[in-house]
């Protein structure tokens, strides 16, 4: 299983990793450069404190000058790794945010292909995997390379000093890098067994949650709850487990990077007592022996940091293997734009979420004509939202055509770019009103965003909470439902697109308020191919045109 499983990581995840890697852009090729930049500063801190040792006999202005090298070095240390980790997190966040747009896109694309929603698994690797991409980016790619080279270039300076020295580090190298290799292949399998296990669970919640009203009718808490509790203790073992090796290879790493420096320090302190039993081709003084001593820890710093980021190897290869058995996504269909109100028409359009369903629509038949505002008026479940989402490409066409103008929608591809929209729930981003206004027309300028808000009804907004500048949560805490819906609708004004579909503008509204907005919806709708879908009466009488659904 473990030569199976080694032969999977070869063939799909590292690969797969190695190009997604590339979107880390400039970031990804120099984090390395500034780990290596480290050991420089560590050889002058070395060959600072070693050359003030040995001039603080001869009084503290001969120790000075190095002493303002060691802090300098010290300083530029700090520097280099603060430097290093920020450059390493700006290039792992390039490659999440590319794996992440791959990966929600197929995930959602094939969740809107199948018409159905998709498995917990997929859900999980799309949060869970892509997070675990993080440490393998930011710390243990720029890691490996710097320890690749790191460890000869101070083992190199060491030599300038002490040849022997550096041979015993030089040796005591092998033993590291076996003990490395032997606590990586011991931890992967566990590594990947644990995040299967997460994904398992993760899986199970989801689909039992959206299965609750099922398991509620057939009183089959007790079993959910039991099968979720075996899924848990099922992951904490596994993550035992991976702490376990990951303790274990740990201390065996210490282990030989502290023999090893102990070897320097008795072979330093040894030849400076003249004691040495053998005989050696060097006489050391204090400042060769402590420059040695000083730079010997240096060596492993590299490999320490390597091996302290190999769990993130190991957790990235194994949502990798995941994540690039997903589909790849389909290539996005070029935007449409109409210079003018297009017509729109449905065709026998049939419209069947699952197979073997009931359908929403069968061969429904309507012909808008350009400018032209139809009401889609009838009650809840009768299809009105469908029919826009429909235009949107999020519901399914089953069957029969839409057009719009000249062109049919399946070759059409997107006319989200052509369209206004309001929406019966409004998405609020984390920013102020200002940002939440412009996201459908980021060119609008403030006094344009500031009026269309005045207009739909967001006076007490403005006057009460800040103006533009007003702080709004992802919850878009302080908003009514009405006024959720009126930054929706004055979103839906401000877009500079010939089609509006409002879905419901004045549903959370009393009748006041409701009377109110009619003659904002009749400026919104004014020289636009619109469809309205509402339940009101009032909001009906606006249209050229009523469908009674």
């Amino acid at each position: 299983m473990t030569v199976s499983f080694t032969a999977e990581l070869d063939a799909v995840a590292r690969p797969w990793l190695k190009t997604l890697g590339k979107a880390g852009g400039t970031d990804a090729r120099t984090a390395p450069l500034w780990l290596l930049a480290d050991v420089p500063a560590a050889i002058a801190f070395a060959a600072g404190l070693a050359l003030a040792l040995d001039a603080l006999p001869r009084g503290l202005a001969a120790a000075a000058p190095w002493l303002i090298v060691l802090a300098l070095a010290a300083a530029a240390r700090g520097l280099l790794a603060k430097r290093a980790a920020e450059v390493g997190a700006q290039a792992a966040a390039g490659v999440k945010a590319k794996a992440r747009g791959d990966a929600v896109a197929s995930v959602l694309g094939g969740a809107l292909a199948n018409g159905r929603a998709t498995g917990g698994e997929a859900l999980s690797a799309v949060v869970e995997g892509i997070e675990a991409l993080d440490g393998h980016v930011a710390r243990f790619t720029p890691a490996r390379l710097a320890s690749a080279v790191a460890p000869l270039l101070v083992i190199a300076a060491v030599a300038v000093a002490t040849p022997v020295a550096a041979g015993i580090l030089l040796a005591t190298l092998v033993p590291f890098g076996l003990v490395m290799a032997l606590a990586g292949g011991a931890a992967a399998e566990e590594s990947r067994r644990q995040f299967l296990a997460l994904e398992r669970l993760s899986g199970l919640f989801l689909d039992r949650v959206r299965a609750l009203p099922l398991v509620l009718a057939f009183q089959a808490e007790g079993a959910v709850t039991r099968d979720l509790a075996l899924a848990a203790d099922d992951l904490a073992r596994r993550t035992i487990r991976v702490l376990r090796v990951a303790f274990l290879s740990s201390g065996a790493l210490e282990f030989f990077a502290a023999l090893s420096v102990a070897l320097v320090a008795v072979y330093c302190g040894f030849n400076l007592l003249r004691l040495l039993p053998f005989p050696v081709p060097e006489q050391l003084d204090l400042k060769r022996a402590f420059f040695a001593l000083a730079l010997a820890p240096e060596v492993y710093v590299p490999l320490r940091r390597l091996a302290a980021a190999y769990h993130d190897r190991q957790a990235a290869e194994a949502a990798a293997l995941t994540l690039a058995a997903l589909p790849a996504p389909a290539p996005a269909p070029p935007a449409v734009i109409f210079a003018a109100p297009p017509p729109i028409r449905f065709q026998a359009v049939t419209v069947t979420y699952d197979p073997g369903e009931t359908a929403v629509f069968e061969g429904f038949d309507l012909d808008v004509a350009p400018g032209e505002v139809v009401a889609l008026l009838g009650p809840s479940g009768s299809g009105k939202t469908t029919l826009l989402n429909l235009l949107l490409g999020l519901a399914p066409l089953s069957g029969g055509e839409v057009s719009v103008g000249d062109q049919r929608l399946s070759h059409l591809g997107s006319i989200a770019t052509s369209v206004a929209w309001a929406g019966q729930s409004p998405v609020v981003l984390p920013g102020t009103l200002a940002d939440n206004l412009a996201l459908a027309h980021p060119g609008a300028t403030r006094d344009a965003l500031e009026q269309t808000a005045r207009a739909v009804g967001l006076a007490d907004v403005l006057d009460g909470r800040g103006g533009l500048d007003a702080r709004l949560d992802e919850r878009g805490a302080g908003l009514s439902g009405g006024e959720r819906r009126r930054l929706g609708l004055a979103r839906a004004m401000l877009k500079p697109a010939p089609i509006l579909l409002l879905d419901e503008p004045t549903a959370d509204l009393d009748a006041a308020s409701e009377q109110a907005l009619l003659p904002i919806l009749r400026q919104a709708a004014a020289g636009r191919t619109t469809l309205i879908a509402t339940h009101s009466e009032a909001v009906a009488a606006l249209a050229d045109r009523v469908v009674r659904l």
